[in-house]
């Protein structure tokens, strides 16, 4: 059984790990730090340990140390637990290494017990509200790209588009020629680097511009 090393300095959510690690996983031996400094020995002794880490209250002074260390033994795998992590840092995280999973604080036993049983096997693990603040934070930059390369006439018509209205009547709800908004189709396309309607639709739809709710019928 590999080793399990608790760095979380809340008293409350550590008894809950300890008792998680107990019952689901039949762990009742492990060691418990509060600083960086006691991590090291720790590591050095079980390479492959698992390592429960509240990051925010560690004494880590960047995102550099907890990913110089899990790179520097390779073997152990990293859960990162916390009340708030923000999205640039996740991003970090996972660019950085396949071995540390990330979870919240407030996710349910049944996810927790599963980031636990997956770091076990070596596995990596995103909890679902971690992995919802980076695809919110990817419809909102990817919107904020679209809006800068677009006119506000191609958003707009780009919308349409996306929610299947045609050609004609686009044309017609925005008192133009059909050939006006052939060519703002164009150049969206041009600009967006897509080839058809289709494409465009999946952009728009990334991009946070539409929901499947709003098609048009």
């Amino acid at each position: 059984m590999r080793n399990v090393i608790l760095a979380d300095n809340q008293d409350i959510s550590k008894v809950g790990l300890i008792h998680l690690l107990n019952k689901y996983l039949s762990i009742s031996d492990f060691n418990e730090v509060v600083r960086k400094r006691d991590l090291l020995p720790l590591l050095i002794e079980a390479p492959d340990s698992v390592v429960v880490l509240d990051y925010t209250l560690f004494d880590f002074e960047s995102i550099n140390d907890l990913i110089i260390l899990q790179t520097r033994f390779e073997r152990s795998n990293w859960v990162v637990f916390s009340d708030d992590l923000n999205d640039e840092f996740v991003r970090n995280l996972l660019f950085n290494s396949n071995k540390i999973s990330v979870i919240m604080k407030d996710s349910s036993i049944d996810e927790i017990v599963t980031v636990l049983k997956e770091a076990f096997k070596g596995n990596r693990y995103i909890g679902n509200s971690v992995s919802n603040l980076l695809i919110d934070m990817s419809r909102v930059q990817s919107k904020i790209s679209v809006q800068d390369v677009l006119t506000t006439t191609e958003v707009e018509i780009l919308k349409e588009m996306a929610i299947g209205r045609t050609t004609k009547e686009i044309a017609s709800n925005r008192h133009v020629s059909v050939h006006t908004v052939m060519t703002h189709r164009k150049n969206i396309f041009r600009k967006i680097d897509v080839n058809n309607v289709h494409e465009a639709t999946k952009y728009a739809i990334r991009a946070g511009f539409v929901d499947m709710s709003d098609y048009y019928i």
